[in-house]
């Protein structure tokens, strides 16, 4: 299995043909989730594209490691949001369903959070083999689950001061 190195230019064609998807099958919702932070770069540009209010969700699994190990999922006790999101279709979106842990724990709480939401669809990137979620929307399907390098990475590695040596 190799590693999946993905550039700004990459992502960002991903982020929109995903959005292309969900847009072209039809499906209407009044709302988007996104988790954070893999969800928060689609979130924003979903809300932007859709003109949909947008809510943010904090999750956690990747932690040590400068976020390569997986452990324990943590969500966030609230939702972020400017006002409470309204109707009852809402799309969650995140980077990717890896495990699918985060799909299948963060589903039912925010089911249970806020019971106004019916209807609540997901929308990811990348769906791997080995998920044991299936996201409503995805663009690549990676049987192999290879580890996957977004761009916004790089920033796990780096501090302020790297900053201050490459532009002085």
């Amino acid at each position: 299995m190799k590693d999946l190195h993905v550039s700004w230019d990459e992502y960002n064609r991903l982020v929109e043909k995903l959005a292309l998807a969900v847009w072209e099958s039809g499906w209407t919702f009044d709302a988007i989730v996104c988790l954070a932070r893999g969800g928060l770069r689609i979130g924003d540009v979903f809300s932007r594209l859709f003109d949909k209010p947008l809510g943010v969700l904090f999750t956690s699994s990747y932690r040590d490691d400068a976020g390569m190990t997986q452990g324990r999922l943590l969500i966030g006790d609230q939702m972020s949001s400017a006002l409470p999101l309204p109707g009852p279709r809402w799309l969650l979106v995140d980077d990717l369903a890896d495990t699918g842990a985060t799909l299948v724990q963060a589903l039912p709480v925010l089911r249970a959070r806020h019971p106004q939401a019916t209807e609540i669809r997901s929308a990811v990137l990348w769906c791997k083999g080995a998920s044991v979620a299936r996201p409503d929307y995805f663009i690549e399907h990676l049987p192999t689950n290879p580890w996957i390098h977004q761009p916004f990475e790089q920033y796990d590695h780096m501090r302020p001061g790297d900053l201050k040596a490459r532009w002085g």
